[in-house]
């Protein structure tokens, strides 16, 4: 066995235990799922995303993260009212009803909007900056010459897990096929975009 393959294995599971989590852009990843709406791009974005941060983790910059405490701070209160914001519609969107998928009132978001919503929702999180750029690069140095083979595995992980979240969603179809269900998807998520959001304040 190669030095390279148990590094690109540890990768592959500490980035599956960072990003296999009840959160918002998770949440948000599964409802487009569900809705069949910009899937391709929603998680072309967050994959896109993670790679970005966790190469940034493994090239040091958690050194510059942890140096400037005040951004996290920016970062955490727009995270915040953000997170706020988007609960407020989740919460409406439950108590009106959801839109079927099939329903034509169910009017398709622009893909603008759309990606907007999940750049906002990845790069508005303090703990991605924590936990990606600054546990992950941490923990990848433990590597020494082979960092970037667990940087690999790490990226492959939030590949495989936005991928099969996106389109494995679809499966769950039948389910959301009855008004209920959306119902209370949207008011679970509703209920995690409120308590990420006190949590991020009260963390301040």
């Amino acid at each position: 066995m190669t030095p390279a393959l148990p590094a690109a294995l540890a990768g592959l599971g500490f980035g599956l235990s960072l990003i296999v989590a009840i959160g918002a852009q998770n949440a948000f990843v599964l409802r487009q799922g569900l809705r069949g709406e910009h899937v391709g791009p929603v998680v072309a974005v967050c994959a896109i995303s993670d790679l970005v941060l966790i190469m940034a983790g493994v090239a040091g910059a958690g050194t510059l993260v942890s140096a400037v405490p005040w951004l996290l701070t920016v970062i955490r209160y727009a995270g915040a009212a953000f997170l706020f914001a988007y609960g407020l519609l989740a919460a409406r969107r439950a108590l009106r009803g959801g839109a079927l998928i099939t329903d034509p009132s169910g009017a398709a978001t622009a893909l603008g909007v759309t990606l907007a919503t999940v750049l906002a929702l990845t790069w508005l999180n303090p703990h991605v900056y924590l936990d990606t750029v600054v546990l992950l690069g941490s923990i990848s140095g433990t590597h020494g010459d082979q960092r970037w083979w667990f940087a690999a595995g790490a990226g492959l992980a939030s590949i495989l897990w936005f991928t099969a979240l996106g389109y494995g969603a679809r499966l769950l179809r039948p389910v959301f096929a009855r008004p209920a269900a959306w119902r209370v998807l949207d008011g679970f998520i509703a209920a995690v975009m409120f308590t990420l959001a006190v949590s991020l304040v009260l963390s301040a």
